[in-house]
C-alpha cells in the first residue's frame, strides 16, 4: 500500500475537511486517479491506522502525562437527534484527545465501560470537568469515587438560567409570534428599502444628513431615511447579544423592548403627522407606529417583558458573582470566565444566594427558590480548589479549568468542518456514519502528541507502516448501530439613543 497517499487523503479529509470530490481533484494534479468510494475507503482507513497507532503508544501518553503531574479528564458528547451520541475524554493540561466512544444515550450504563477503559489506559484522573448530565455524573461517581467532580460553570449558569427565565421567556416569544411583527417591520423596511434605492442621492449621504442632523434640501428623504433607521432600529433588537446564547442573551426582550420605547414615543410621533401636510413619506411613519401600538397592547406580552426585566437582573447577579460570561464581553461561547480565586467567586455566589433567601419577594417566588435549590445541590461540584501533586521535579499546583470549553469548542470546530463539506448544519448523518476514533485527528495538530506518537519515527507513514496490513470490509459500518441593511445605516441602529434623535430630526423637517 502507499502509505503517504493514505496519510494524504486521510488528512485532506478529517484535518482540512476537504470533500471527495477536492481530494480527487487534488489528486489528479498530481496524476493519481481514483474513484470516489476508494478515497472514502482510505479515509476510514486512515482513521483506523491513526486509532492503533494512539493505542498503541497510550503507555508513553500516559506516562508524559505523570511525569507533568497528572491530567484532568473532560467528558462530553456530540449530540444530533436520534443519531448515536460521541462522546471524548480530553485532557485540559496536555490538549490530548484521549479517547472516544459512539452510544445510544448518555445513560450511566452505556458510560460506565468507557470510563473503565479509560482507567486502565490512563489511570484516575485529578478532576473531572463536566456539564450537568446525571448519565456522566452518575458513571463518574461510580469508576472514579474519589476523584474530584466539577460541574462546569458555563452549564451551569446556562441551565441554572434557563430555568430561572424561558417560562417567560416562552410567553414573550408567543405573543410576538402571534403579532407577526417581525415579518410585518421587514416587510415595511423593504418598502422603505427600495425607494431608497430608486432615488439618485447616494445612500450613504441619505444616512450622514440623518446622523448629523442635517436636513438637507430633500426633506422627503430625510423623514424616509429617519424612518427607515427607527424601523431596523427596532428589528437589530432581535440581534442583540454578545454570542454567548440564551440565557446570557436575550435577543427577543430586547426586541420587545425597543417596540415598547417606540410606543411611549407615540405622541410625538403622531404630532408630526397632525401637524404638517400629508406627504407620501410620512405614510410609512403612521405604519410603524401602528405595529409599535398594536403589538404594546397586548396586556401578555407586557407581562412578560415586565417580569423578564427583573428576573434578567437576578441572573445577572449570580453571572457576575461567577465572573463568566459577562454583560458586554466579546468572548462568545469561547468565555473561559476570570482568573479570580475560586475562593473568592464562592464567597460571591454565597452572598449572592443569602440574598435570594432574605428577599420578601422572592422568598415566595417558585423559580427563585429552585434557583437556591440548585446552587446548594451543586455548590460541592463548582468550586475547584489548587491542586498539589508531585512531579519528579517537585510539587506543583494545577488548577482545573472551570469550564469545559475545551471540549465545546472541539465539537463546534468538528461542526463547522463538516458543514463545510456538507452544506448542511445537521450532523445527523455524520454521526451515523463516522468512526468513533475519528477526533482523534484532533491530535494531530499538538506537537507534544506528535512527538509521543512517533516515538521518534519520521512520520506518520512509517508508523502505519509498521502496523502492516490490516483488515477492513469496503462496505464497513460504523461501530454503532435576513435582509441586509442599506450601506451606511449601520452607523445609525447600533446608537442606544437612536428613537428620540429622529423624534427630534422629524420634528425639525
Amino acid at each position: 500500500m502507499a502509505y503517504d497517499l493514505l496519510v494524504f487523503v486521510g488528512r485532506a479529509l478529517f484535518q482540512r475537511y476537504r470533500t471527495v470530490q477536492e481530494v480527487r481533484i487534488e489528486l489528479v494534479d498530481s496524476n493519481i486517479r481514483i474513484s470516489a468510494s476508494e478515497i472514502n475507503y482510505l479515509g476510514r482507513k486512515f482513521i483506523t491506522y491513526l486509532a492503533i497507532a494512539h493505542q498503541q503508544a497510550t503507555p508513553r501518553i500516559r506516562d508524559s502525562m505523570s511525569i507533568n503531574g497528572g491530567y484532568i479528564l473532560h467528558l462530553d458528547a456530540l449530540h444530533d437527534s436520534d443519531a448515536p451520541a460521541l462522546m471524548t475524554g480530553i485532557d485540559s493540561l496536555s490538549k490530548t484527545v484521549l479517547a472516544n466512544v459512539k452510544l445510544p444515550s448518555e445513560k450511566a450504563d452505556h458510560i460506565i465501560p468507557f470510563l473503565m477503559q479509560m482507567k486502565t489506559d490512563y489511570g484516575d484522573p485529578l478532576a473531572c470537568v463536566r456539564d450537568m448530565s446525571a448519565g456522566i455524573g452518575k458513571a463518574i461517581g461510580t469508576v472514579f469515587p474519589d476523584v474530584f467532580d466539577f460541574i462546569c460553570h458555563f452549564h451551569f449558569l446556562r441551565d441554572i438560567g434557563k430555568d430561572y427565565m424561558e417560562p417567560a421567556y416562552a410567553r414573550l416569544r408567543k405573543c410576538l409570534r402571534s403579532h407577526c411583527v417581525s415579518s410585518k417591520l421587514h416587510a415595511l423596511a423593504r418598502e422603505m428599502k427600495k425607494l431608497l434605492n430608486e432615488q439618485s442621492v447616494k445612500n450613504t449621504t441619505i444616512a450622514e444628513a440623518v446622523l448629523n442632523n442635517d436636513h438637507g434640501e430633500n426633506k422627503e428623504l430625510t423623514v424616509l431615511g429617519s424612518t427607515y433607521s427607527l424601523t431596523i432600529w427596532v428589528l437589530e433588537g432581535k440581534r442583540c447579544g454578545n454570542g454567548y446564547g440564551f440565557p446570557f442573551d436575550r435577543p427577543l426582550l430586547d426586541f420587545a423592548e425597543r417596540i415598547l420605547e417606540l410606543e411611549q414615543l407615540m405622541p410625538d410621533l403622531l404630532n408630526l403627522l397632525l401637524n404638517d401636510d400629508e406627504s407620501p413619506e410620512k405614510q410609512f411613519i403612521f405604519k410603524l407606529v401602528e405595529q409599535a401600538c398594536y403589538v404594546a397592547e397586548d396586556p401578555d406580552l407586557r407581562q412578560a417583558v415586565s417580569e423578564l426585566s427583573w428576573r434578567r437582573r437576578i441572573f445577572d447577579r449570580l453571572r457576575s458573582a461567577m465572573r463568566i460570561a459577562p454583560q458586554g464581553g466579546d468572548k462568545g461561547l469561547n468565555d473561559d470566565g476570570t482568573p479570580d480565586a475560586m475562593s473568592t467567586i464562592r464567597q460571591e455566589v454565597v452572598r449572592f444566594r443569602k440574598y435570594l433567601k432574605d428577599s420578601k419577594e422572592l422568598t415566595v417566588d417558585m423559580l427563585s427558590k429552585k434557583m437556591i435549590e440548585q446552587i446548594d445541590k451543586y455548590s460541592d461540584k463548582l468550586f475547584a480548589d489548587p491542586i498539589t501533586v508531585d512531579t519528579p521535579s517537585g510539587p506543583k499546583i494545577i488548577y482545573p479549568q472551570r469550564t469545559n470549553n475545551i471540549l465545546e469548542q472541539f465539537f463546534r470546530g468538528l461542526r463547522r468542518g463538516y458543514r463545510r463539506k456538507t452544506g448542511n448544519n445537521s450532523m445527523h448523518g455524520a454521526l451515523q456514519a463516522m468512526l468513533a476514533d475519528t477526533p482523534l485527528v484532533k491530535n494531530l495538530d499538538n506537537p507534544d502528541y506528535m512527538e509521543i506518537l512517533l516515538d521518534g519515527k519520521e512520520s506518520l507513514e512509517k508508523i502505519f507502516a509498521e502496523q502492516g496490513a490490516i483488515n477492513m470490509k469496503r462496505n464497513e459500518k460504523s461501530d454503532t448501530d435576513t435582509d441586509r441593511i442599506l450601506s451606511g445605516f449601520r452607523a445609525l441602529i447600533d446608537m442606544p439613543s437612536l428613537p428620540k434623535k429622529m423624534i427630534k430630526i422629524l420634528q425639525a423637517v
